[in-house]
């Protein structure tokens, strides 16, 4: 038997220093490049240039507006169309001369008394709105509203009023337009009934109604 060598011994271990973290070098990201100087001549050139791009700037904004139409608005991408040009014009009522209109005294004095009804509660308000605007239906509906409480308030109960036509004034202070007063006689007392009339879409409508 081979007598036992002794094992080999290891190889001495040496530590290597390592530089401290205050030491290390940092290599900075991006370089610092240093402006080279202006001189003074370029720079009252470059100070220069924004004010000679106002004046041209000035001098285009002018002569464009020498050449706009009439009726232009600055900045507003070309002339404004009048109604009668505007294509959505065409899709409202269209007023029509007086010439192309029935007689209006039958018209004011039927509404003069349906007026008197309505604020009696003896017809339905339903029934003048093809014959009235938007405008005059929403104003009648109120006086609806106010003659109904009033006749509530008093225990009065709906009933068809009897009266009388009296005078009717009728003027035409322009073409297609009639304004008229109709005068009704009741038992207690007169009212007056201002109507104004308008041709629209070769019919009369009311576009002002007033029960005085």
């Amino acid at each position: 038997m081979c007598p036992s060598s002794p094992a080999p011994a290891d190889p001495p271990r040496v530590a290597i220093p390592l530089p401290s973290p205050a030491t290390r070098v940092r290599r900075p990201r991006h370089a610092a490049v240093a402006s080279p100087t202006v001189p003074a001549a370029a720079a009252v050139s470059a100070a220069a240039v924004p004010a000679a791009s106002a004046a041209s700037a000035a001098a285009v904004s002018a002569a464009a507006a020498a050449d706009a139409p009439a009726g232009a608005t600055p900045g507003g991408g070309g002339s404004r169309l009048s109604r009668a040009e505007h294509p959505d014009a065409f899709f409202e009522k269209q007023p029509t001369s007086r010439r192309d209109l029935p007689d209006p005294a039958p018209l004011v004095v039927n509404l003069a008394r349906c007026m008197v009804e309505i604020l009696a509660g003896a017809r339905e308000i339903e029934q003048l709105a093809r014959w009235v605007t938007d405008d005059v239906y929403r104003h009648l509906m109120k006086r609806v509203v106010l003659a109904a409480r009033a006749r509530n308030a008093h225990g009065e109960a709906p009933s068809r009023p009897a009266f009388s036509v009296g005078s009717v004034r009728v003027t035409e202070p322009k073409d297609g337009v009639v304004e008229a007063v109709v005068v009704i006689h009741g038992r207690a007392r007169s009212r007056a009934v201002a109507v104004r009339l308008e041709g629209l879409d070769r019919r009369w409508r009311a576009t002002a109604v007033h029960v005085l």
